[in-house]
């Protein structure tokens, strides 16, 4: 069984969380989310231009490359990572320019880096399925594509989506960029039954989830539920002070969403 697999086999929603690698003290941050009871993590690759990204995750990517972060470190947090949390599901989230070798040799050389490192799977946003038979080489070394659905993914476009993706599906909840906007619960809950009667793979939601209330209420329907700018936001205040209140907000929103289910019935 996978972890990812052993993750969403839990009879509760899982909480997925975001930050961005070198942005503030990576590997204390990571382990505070896991203190705190996240049961994913997903990594941001820093990149200059992040289109999907608001303003807070446009900082932190700004931020880490000031740093000076590679590619390289990146694999290294990755791998500390594993050694000291084997059972949590690790992604790396980033865009073409930081997954795409324009050599196919190479690029099959960085995907089993990645698997080395004990990543489970990658989110890349800006490929889509159509085109994106480079990520072919992350498959071949065991690490799930995980694809995007949003508000405009209909029923025609859906099979392309699903095909090849793994690990869980990510809903976009709203058609914009992160951290800013709120879609509309009604939404939220049509759109993944939606989802769910097309797939077998968890449905988790994210974009513009700030709160444990918001949080509760998408996790009565989902598999999970996606948080990442309200995490940049407090490494931005904190600075490398910072993993200490990512640990309390991270403890807030798993309550609440491990337990959404529980009040629903």
């Amino acid at each position: 069984m996978t972890r990812f697999a052993a993750t969403f086999a839990k009879p509760r929603p899982a909480l997925v969380a975001f930050i961005t690698a070198g942005d503030g003290d990576t590997g204390a941050n990571l382990d505070a989310l896991v203190a705190g009871g996240a049961d994913v993590i997903e990594l941001g690759m820093p990149f200059t231009d992040p289109m999907a990204d608001g303003p807070a995750i446009q900082a932190a990517n700004l931020r880490s490359l000031a740093k000076g972060t590679t590619t390289a470190d990146i694999l290294k947090m990755a791998g500390a990572f594993r050694d000291r949390h084997p059972a949590i599901p690790l992604v790396l989230m980033g865009y073409a320019n930081t997954m795409v070798n324009p050599q196919l040799e190479d690029f099959a050389e960085m995907a089993a880096l990645v698997a080395d490192a004990g990543v489970d799977g990658i989110i890349c946003v800006d490929i889509p399925p159509e085109e994106d038979r480079e990520l072919d080489a992350y498959r071949q070394y065991g690490v799930d594509i995980i694809r995007l659905a949003t508000p405009t993914t209909d029923t025609a476009r859906l099979p392309a989506v699903l095909n090849g993706a793994g690990g869980f599906l990510y809903y976009v909840s709203v058609a914009g960029i992160t951290g800013l906007q709120q879609a509309a619960q009604t939404s939220i809950d049509e759109a993944v039954a939606r989802l769910k009667a097309a797939t077998d793979l968890p449905v988790a939601v994210g974009f513009g989830v700030r709160t444990p209330a918001q949080a509760a209420e998408i996790a009565k329907v989902a598999d999970g539920v996606v948080v990442g700018s309200a995490f940049i936001d407090i490494i931005a205040e904190h600075g490398d002070a910072a993993p200490p209140y990512v640990e309390a907000f991270t403890r807030l929103l798993a309550d609440a969403i491990h337990g959404a289910k529980e009040i629903a019935a």
